[in-house]
C-alpha cells in the first residue's frame, strides 16, 4: 500500500475520543461552506492536523473569514457557524 507523503500528522485524536483524519476534511474545491465543513476545518487547525496557512491556501479563504469563524465558535459554539443563525450572534 502506498501512502502519500504529507507534512504533519495523518490523524489526530479529539478531546471527545474520536479520531479525525485528513479524509474527514472537505475537498479542496469546496465553495459551499455549510457549518459542518467549517467546523471540520476549524477542528483540524486547532488540533494540529493541518496548519492555518495550509487551510487558508487549500480552501482559498481569507485571514479575516477564518478569524470570523474562530471568533464565532469561541463566543457562541459551533451553532454560530450556520448562515441562517449568524445574524443572531453579530454585534449591531
Amino acid at each position: 500500500m502506498y501512502l502519500k507523503k504529507v507534512d504533519g500528522p495523518r490523524s489526530v485524536t479529539l478531546p471527545d475520543g474520536t479520531i479525525m483524519t485528513r479524509a474527514d476534511l472537505p475537498g479542496e474545491n469546496t465553495r459551499r461552506w455549510v457549518a459542518s465543513r467549517k467546523a471540520a476545518v476549524l477542528r483540524a487547525v486547532a488540533y494540529g492536523l493541518i496548519s492555518r496557512a495550509d487551510a487558508l491556501t487549500r480552501y482559498s479563504l481569507s485571514e479575516e473569514e477564518f478569524a470570523e469563524w474562530e471568533a464565532a465558535v469561541d463566543n457562541h459554539g459551533e451553532a454560530a457557524l450556520k448562515v441562517t443563525t449568524i445574524q443572531r450572534y453579530r454585534q449591531p
